[in-house]
């Protein structure tokens, strides 16, 4: 019994070793896995470290690697301010070369572009920039109000407008002065005068004399002066069209400042010597559009006294507009175009 005891208990040690040795063994394989695992996660992190994005505070200590040639966007590569005069000064002159015809036609391809969604938006670099100088071929004569941005509605940039803003685009000393330096100086192919719809100067110039009486006195008069013109106008106190009466209103307005222009010696000599071209225009706001209108110009046959012709509106079919869609590089959804001036755009909408 003893012997068969001891036995018993030799065979239970025996497998308690071989047991030990085992979980032993297991242990040790966990532990040299969960080694290699750590080592590969360290890895990893590190391979993901060396393709993660600098952090802030990395990028504003870090200087910025150079651009290779074939990454600088165009115009914005490095030039002295010699070469950027030489740029701009070759710009200006193929525009300085155009005749007032030429120049009148390429607003209203700008225009045509912004009013039809097409728009370049065209901007200049830093280089450019800084060699802008003054020599504009258009001066404009616009209103203060925000709604007419006078470069944005042309589709231009900077540099390419002479502009004059003020309440009402009405002529007053300033104004008169500033217009006669662009003429005089700067050599602009073409003035326009600029009236737009629902102009609040027009519209409170029309109010009884004892209400613009209130008014400081400085604003008593120029809306006095605005007065003045639109009641010498026939027919503007019977038209009970809300529109149309907004219409008549401003573009009587835009006459009498032509007209007032037309009355200055400098300018006339320059527009019949055909170096120069007065026009008036309205800004529709709801569409976009500007109608040119009441010129007066150097050519045979061309108005050249405040009582000069006024463009007739025209009406024209979907089909006579894709006559002109080349011309003008716009095209109206569902067939059309944009009609070149003295067409009246209110006649084809």
């Amino acid at each position: 019994l003893t012997s068969q005891m001891a036995v018993v208990a030799g065979l239970a040690v025996g497998a308690a070793a071989i047991s030990g040795v085992a979980l032993g063994t297991s242990c040790k394989v966990q532990l040299s896995r969960l080694e290699s695992a750590k080592i590969s996660s360290d890895k990893k992190d590190v391979e993901q470290l060396a393709v993660r994005p600098p952090s802030r505070v990395q990028v504003a200590t870090r200087r910025p690697a150079a651009l290779t040639e074939q990454e600088v966007p165009l115009g914005w590569q490095g030039f002295t301010m010699e070469e950027a005069r030489i740029r701009t000064d070759k710009r200006e002159c193929l525009e300085m070369m155009k005749t007032p015809e030429e120049v009148l036609a390429d607003l209203q391809r700008g225009n045509a572009r912004f009013w039809t969604g097409r728009a370049t938006r065209p901007e200049v670099s830093a280089f450019e920039r800084r060699g802008l100088i003054s020599k504009q071929s258009v001066a404009v004569l616009g209103c203060s109000d925000s709604r007419v941005p006078i470069e944005i509605v042309f589709d231009k940039a900077l540099g390419d407008f002479f502009v004059t803003r003020v309440a009402g685009n009405c002529l007053a000393t300033s104004t008169m002065a500033s217009l006669q330096y662009a003429v005089h100086h700067l050599k602009v192919k073409v003035i326009v005068v600029l009236g737009h719809e629902a102009c609040g100067a027009v519209k409170a110039a029309q109010l009884p004399p004892e209400k613009l009486e209130q008014e400081p006195s400085e604003l008593e008069q120029t809306l006095k002066g605005i007065k003045a013109g639109l009641d010498a106008a026939s027919g503007l106190q019977h038209m009970q069209d809300a529109r149309a009466h907004d219409r008549e209103a401003v573009t009587t307005n835009v006459r009498r400042q032509v007209e007032g222009l037309a009355r200055d010696k400098g300018i006339m000599r320059r527009v019949r010597q055909q170096e120069l071209m007065v026009v008036g225009a309205f800004y529709e706001i709801s569409s976009g559009i500007v109608d040119f209108y009441h010129e007066f110009t150097g050519l045979a046959g061309a108005a050249t006294s405040p009582k000069g012709r006024d463009a007739q509106p025209v009406k024209l079919s979907r089909k006579d507009l894709c006559v002109s869609a080349l011309a003008v590089g716009c095209h109206i959804p569902g067939g059309g175009a944009v009609l070149a001036w003295p067409v009246s755009f209110s006649a084809i909408f």
